[in-house]
């Protein structure tokens, strides 16, 4: 994709050194008719290795990226590295700032938006800069989730299911350098444009990461985070504070690769969960029910699964819609 963005930037990716800065998104608002909205950046650059493209806060109510990707910026100096750091903390920042899953400004998922394409809403001008500039640059792609609101994650370093063998052997071993409990093949059941599939197709190694949810935001899940992101750039020679360590204890891989593994909620109301995240859970045993708060008094409508294996993601908030993911259930997966 030919670089043609209108997004602009002080930034010089061929600089050594570290650089702090923003990407400026053309943009008019009722108070100013001529502006740009801002989206912090950084880059750390030295000597030669990998470049890797970091970035959090793809959905605005997911914390443990933007917060690692920070404290990774303000800590790291460039006698640390060797290569590259492109570095994204809150990349879907009016949703940040907001503290919610789609944009305010234009009410897109950016999780939803890629290529995206020159002249867009925001949503899709920062997904076609990320495609068209960033992307082109990146041998190592890492986009840090959690469940938000919306879900909650056994926390996991995730990934698509490939035909490149080289390419998910490679992913698979990025991930384990982790240290997370699991890894997670997962499926995209609610529609396309994910930037992890975007880079992947690109054939980068390219990872995401479901890290509990907004709720379980703490110590644990952010150090899975920081040391997670820290161990594979020690793996890839990018970072040389100290040597690698491979994880003490190795993740579980696992996938979820059915449309069935995806439990969507049959009707609207309140989720009342029946197994706690890690239990094991038969085809057709119930997981829940649902209690409607139009009819209180009626009888809750139950929520079946339909396939065998592990509870690995559950609603995140009670109140729940008809069509929203209310379980995930995951298997032991091989590679091939």
């Amino acid at each position: 994709m030919a670089n043609d963005s209108l997004i602009s930037t002080d930034i010089d990716y061929t600089q050594h050194g570290k650089q702090m800065g923003v990407l400026r998104v053309p943009q008019s608002f009722n108070t100013a008719g001529w502006a740009n909205y801002f989206i912090p950046i950084a880059v750390i650059q030295n000597g030669s290795g990998p470049t890797v493209l970091l970035s959090g806060g793809n959905h605005g109510d997911e914390y443990e990226g933007q917060v690692a990707l920070m404290n990774l910026v303000r800590e790291l100096q460039p006698e640390q590295v060797q290569g590259r750091l492109i570095v994204l903390p809150m990349l879907n920042r009016p949703a940040c700032v907001a503290g919610t899953r789609l944009s305010p400004i234009d009410g897109r998922n950016m999780n939803r938006a890629f290529p995206g394409q020159r002249n867009d809403t925001i949503t899709g001008m920062i997904a076609h800069y990320v495609s068209s500039v960033l992307l082109p640059l990146a041998d190592i792609v890492v986009d840090i989730h959690s469940g938000g609101r919306t879900l909650q994650f056994l926390p996991s370093v995730n990934m698509h299911e490939l035909a490149n063998k080289t390419q998910m052997d490679e992913m698979v071993r990025a991930a384990s350098s982790w240290g997370a409990p699991y890894v997670f093949i997962y499926a995209d059941v609610a529609g396309e444009g994910l930037l992890p599939s975007y880079a992947e197709s690109l054939g980068k190694i390219t990872l995401g990461t479901e890290l509990g949810s907004a709720p379980q935001f703490g110590v644990e899940m952010l150090q899975i985070a920081e040391n997670g992101v820290k161990n594979m750039l020690r793996m890839y020679d990018v970072l040389t504070d100290s040597p690698y360590t491979p994880p003490a204890v190795a993740s579980q891989l696992v996938a979820a690769t059915n449309a069935a593994d995806y439990v969507m909620a049959p009707v609207s109301g309140i989720f009342e969960p029946f197994l706690e995240m890690g239990d094991s859970v038969d085809a057709g045993q119930e997981l829940g029910q649902i209690h409607s708060t139009e009819m209180p008094f009626a009888p809750p409508s139950p929520v079946r699964a339909q396939t065998s294996g592990l509870l690995f993601g559950r609603c995140g908030f009670p109140l729940t819609q008809q069509g929203a993911c209310v379980a995930t259930i995951v298997r032991p997966y091989t590679l091939a």
